[in-house]
């Protein structure tokens, strides 16, 4: 019964599918054409902030992008707001459909473990409830669908750290090259060319990228802070914007953001090395108290004894 019941869920699903793929939906013209733009101005802009796809860090095929961008065109369909997903995933150097794939396949293996299980003990002998086995499925799915999201929010979160840091030698360096007697875009292709770390590659392709688009560095920068989440480039391309329109003095301004970034830096990792203290302390108190029972423990049992 359990073989039967699991062949009929999977010929259902298969037929569900096939009934998606061939039935054609309807197209609104407006819609389809707003569509559109937003596309080439998504194409676009993944352009201007040069956005690629890391091989080392994901390997998508064909078919699982196809696959992704389907549930990514329902998801923005239903008004879900995906914006802080692909800031991480821009940062990551994934792609958003892989992302969603991922996602999708991993709570469907989730759901299918308890079922497979429970239909190799059923063949044993041994009985497990077809209930049980679902309500079970759907936690694993549950779970399953959410680790891969919360794998990417802790290793954005520390790529994030990293760049901020990039930013901060970067704004020294442009700072160093303005005292110089350089122009703006000088001074930023230089300052980006001295370094070959990821972050320091991210920015000189943007502003590579800018310029071969007609785009002026400081907004290809700005763009590049929208992207990734990090305000230290918007805050750096505001103010090269009053050097283009204003002939502000920002020398001093970048260095002083400079030092600003490295004192919030410093802050978080003595922030971090706090907690880590309390942590030990905390630890070192629960080994004295064990030792105490230890200690008291022969004395509590023998007046026990006494007494009794």
């Amino acid at each position: 019964m359990t073989l039967i019941m699991l062949g009929g869920a999977v010929v259902g699903l298969g037929l569900l599918l096939l009934g998606v793929l061939i039935s054609a939906p309807r197209v609104n013209p407006a819609a389809a054409l707003a569509k559109l733009d937003a596309e080439r101005t998504r194409a676009k802009h993944e352009r201007l902030v040069a956005v690629s796809i890391d091989p080392r860090q994901v390997r998508e095929s064909p078919t699982l992008r196809r696959f992704g961008g389907q549930l990514r065109e329902t998801l923005e369909n239903a008004g879900i707001n995906l914006g802080s997903l692909r800031r991480d995933l821009s940062l990551m150097g994934r792609s958003l459909e892989g992302h969603l794939a991922t996602t999708v396949l991993t709570g469907l293996i989730g759901f299918m473990t308890p079922v497979v299980v429970s239909t190799i003990l059923t063949v044993g002998g041994i009985s497990f409830g077809i209930p049980a086995s679902a309500v079970l499925g759907f936690v694993l799915a549950l779970v399953f669908a959410v680790i891969p999201t919360l794998t990417l929010r802790s290793n954005a979160a520390d790529r994030r750290r990293d760049f901020r840091h990039v930013v901060g030698s970067f704004l020294d360096l442009v700072a160093m090259n303005l005292a110089g007697g350089r122009g703006v875009p000088e001074a930023l292709q230089a300052a980006s060319s001295l370094s070959d770390g990821w972050g320091m590659v991210r920015i000189r392709d943007t502003l590579l990228t800018a310029r071969l688009h007609g785009v002026t560095p400081w907004a290809a920068l700005g763009e590049l802070g929208d992207e990734v989440g990090v305000e230290e480039l918007r805050d750096l391309a505001a103010a090269l914007a009053l050097v283009a329109e204003d002939g502000a003095k920002v020398r001093e301004s970048l260095a002083a953001r400079a030092a600003s970034i490295r004192r919030r830096e410093l802050a978080e990792i003595e922030g971090k090395a706090g907690q880590k203290s309390q942590s030990m302390l905390v630890a070192q108190l629960l080994l004295c108290v064990g030792f105490l029972i230890f200690l008291v423990y022969p004395a509590l049992v023998d007046v026990m004894t006494q007494s009794g």
